[in-house]
């Protein structure tokens, strides 16, 4: 199963391709999100929102709990068993709920769900081992660690050089661009890349 979550954070301006997956929307990511794609599920607490959205959600969840809505779906997606998750709108807004979402990413990564969060400016997704970014030729791209230290086995194709390690504390991972159609990064210990967009 390939799915979709959309969240409400910054709404996402561009097309979003539903095809043949299954699309869960978080709460107040309804109110951008009802005009603009099929909706499969409306899952949270709905305390963003003021009016029922359609379908109506199976179960409302009270306001005051331990976990986001957008973890709440997450978890739904991988019992599931959603092979990959791309999650729209959990860019901009406040800067928490964004590093929030991130974790969103991670907890798809260390389950075995390919997952990847698009905004307005970046795609961004976890990874641990071989990177292709051959696709993002002359595009910026940065790479930091994520759950830990990262070990830099090899790389081709990239304009800058890489240390040994990419470790809290420092930005060596920043601002990266592709040079090469196959062009890649093969890391041991998890790492969330950026793609910038902007310009594609």
């Amino acid at each position: 199963m390939k799915a979709i979550l959309l969240l409400n954070g910054e709404p996402y301006a561009g097309e979003i391709d539903t095809g043949d997956k299954v699309v869960y929307c978080c709460d107040g990511a309804y109110s951008w999100a009802k005009n603009k794609v099929k909706i499969d599920k409306n899952i949270g607490d709905f305390d963003s929102l003021s009016e029922i959205p359609n379908p109506p959600p199976e179960e409302i969840y009270p306001s005051e709990k331990d976990c986001t809505d957008g973890e709440i779906a997450m978890k739904k997606l991988i019992e599931e068993g959603a092979e990959s998750v791309t999650v729209y709108g959990g860019g901009g807004g406040r800067e928490d709920h964004f590093l929030g979402n991130l974790q969103l990413l991670y907890l798809g990564h260390i389950s075995g769900v390919i997952c990847e969060m698009v905004t307005n400016n970046s795609i961004i997704f976890p990874a641990d081992d071989e990177i292709f970014l051959g696709k993002y030729k002359g595009k910026t791209f940065s790479v930091l660690p994520f759950g830990g230290p990262s070990h830099i086995i090899s790389y081709r194709g990239l304009k800058y050089a890489y240390p040994e390690r990419l470790t809290y504390g420092n930005c060596r991972g920043i601002s990266n661009i592709v040079t090469d159609d196959n062009a890649f990064l093969h890391v041991n210990g998890p790492v969330l890349v950026f793609i910038n967009t902007e310009s594609i």
